[in-house]
Order: structure tokens, then sequence, then C-alpha cells
């Protein structure tokens, strides 16, 4: 019993004379850790904030569109292209096409390229470039669009089966 209640206070003095000698290096301890902390908290968001400014572009873009105002929507729809977003810069992308925004084969190829390689995932690369090799055959290069295609079954990707019938047919 005295021996539990003599390691209690030893350890009790150890505790306070390493406080005593680390006073300064564990104060600037805590102070990184909080900066730290506040940091992460302002990051996060601060990109949910401009999450939530693109979905609001993208959808100010569909209003533009829907009223026919194509030239206002293009320069949203690029806008959005441009900020590198991993879900509405794909969806952007994609409505440009669908809606023939942009009829510069070049402009597109230059779109996907910032696409890709803004993308974070195997997966949305692959995706894009799926989507890639389906524009570059609808623009009569099948060659290429093959091409792209035949990288995705090599790699095994999940657009596989779906490439291997679109080669075939």
């Amino acid at each position: 019993m005295d021996q539990s209640i003599d390691n209690k206070i030893k350890f009790k003095d150890k505790l306070i004379n390493f406080y005593k000698i680390n006073k300064v290096k564990i104060f600037i301890f805590i102070l990184i850790l909080i900066l730290l902390l506040i940091s992460f908290v302002f990051i996060k968001f601060k990109k949910e904030k401009d999450n939530i400014l693109v979905a609001n572009k993208y959808i100010q873009a569909g209003i533009y569109l829907a009223a026919n105002e194509k030239n206002n929507a293009k320069e949203i729809y690029k806008e959005i292209l441009l900020t590198k977003n991993k879900f509405y810069s794909i969806l952007a992308l994609n409505t440009i096409i669908e809606k023939n925004l942009i009829l510069n084969k070049k402009e597109i190829l230059k779109y996907f390229e910032i696409l890709q390689k803004s993308s974070a995932t195997k997966e949305q690369k692959n995706l894009i470039k799926f989507k890639k090799a389906l524009y570059l055959i609808k623009e009569s290069d099948t060659k290429n669009g093959n091409n792209l295609l035949k990288d995705l079954i090599d790699n095994n990707s999940s657009f596989k089966s779906i490439a291997e019938e679109i080669i075939k047919n």
C-alpha cells in the first residue's frame, strides 16, 4: 500500500519536473496544434464555400441555356471548367459537348486535358478518357478514339466491357 502511494508521488513529481523543464516546448507544441486545427477548419470551410459558388454558377449557366442565351452559358461553363472542380467541371464539359456550345475541336480537347490533369482518382481519369474517346469518334477521329478505348481495355478499367463493345461495332 505504501509502495503504490510512493509510486504515485514519484510519478507526480516526475511529471511536474518534466513540465518545468519543457514548459516552452509544450507551449509551442500546443500552439502549433491549435494553429493546424484552425487552418484545417478554415481550408475545409473555404473548399465548401468554393464548391457552393461553382454549383451556383452551374445552375446559372443552365438557366441561361434554357433561356437560349448560349453565349452567356458557354462563358460560365468555361469558368467552371477552369476551376477544376472534380464534379462540376466534368458536368460543364459534358453540357458544352452535348449542346454544341463550342464547335472548335482543339478547344474541346484542351478542356479534356485540363480535366485529366486535375482528376484525383484513377477512375475519374478513366471516365474522362472514355468521354474523350467517344467525342473523338463522334468527330470522325476514330483512330485516336479507338486508341483511347484500347488503352482503357489494356488497363483493365471499369469501362473495359463498354469499350470492347464500342470497338466491335
